[in-house]
């Protein structure tokens, strides 16, 4: 008797714990930069598979900024597809009003024709741009991005690239406003983008 209740316990626990990895989504709300240390973000080029592209260009728009690059076997791919899925939740009206761009901070195998590829597979509202090394090294630097490459034989090319995986916020005046954490849910990024767009 005693042992068929240890089983059902088990079971139980075991079940409790299934339904907590299957259905619990953290709160991870967007967080304000601080005003002490707000990165100084700004204006850049860089190059897509269509030819320049120009955070400048998209004035008037909400503009969500990403540093990673298409080899990252898990980071990168988690939260483009949660911000993708947060970018579906958006009426028309409001997805015309955003934009996205994926800075690969990997230009030695990231060409532009790769990163169209990549980012049009997770939505059409976002751009992948790459850069010369000191370009983006420059770019980062304000951002407060910080990456590296680590040497793993198995890894494509022998190397992977360790990253910052925040994803910016660059509101419709070109000003950094905040940034999301990494594998925000997508209720979250709706959330986050909405508060944005309806700010005066």
């Amino acid at each position: 008797m005693a042992e068929r209740i240890l089983m059902a316990i088990a079971g139980l626990l075991a079940a409790l714990i299934l339904g907590v990895v299957l259905f619990w989504q953290p709160e991870m709300p967007e967080r304000p930069l601080p005003k002490a240390v707000i990165a100084a973000g700004g204006d850049f080029t860089l190059q897509s598979a269509s030819g320049p592209v120009a955070l400048k260009d998209y004035r008037g728009k909400l503009v969500l900024v990403y540093f990673g690059y298409t080899y990252c076997p898990d980071i990168c791919p988690t939260s483009l597809a949660a911000t993708a899925e947060g970018l579906k939740q958006l009426t028309p009206e409001e997805l015309a009003k955003v934009a996205m761009i994926f800075v690969s901070v990997d230009p030695k195998r990231d060409t532009p024709e790769r990163l169209k590829e990549y980012v049009d597979f997770f939505h059409p509202a976002i751009v992948g741009v790459t850069g010369t090394s000191e370009n983006l090294a420059e770019i980062a630097k304000r951002y407060g991005v910080f990456y590296a490459e680590q040497k793993i034989e198995t890894a494509g090319g022998g190397y992977v690239v360790d990253h910052s995986a925040d994803t910016f916020i660059v509101a419709p005046d070109g000003q950094l406003v905040g940034k999301m954490a990494h594998a925000t849910p997508p209720d979250q990024v709706v959330v986050a983008i909405r508060k944005y767009l309806n700010q005066p």
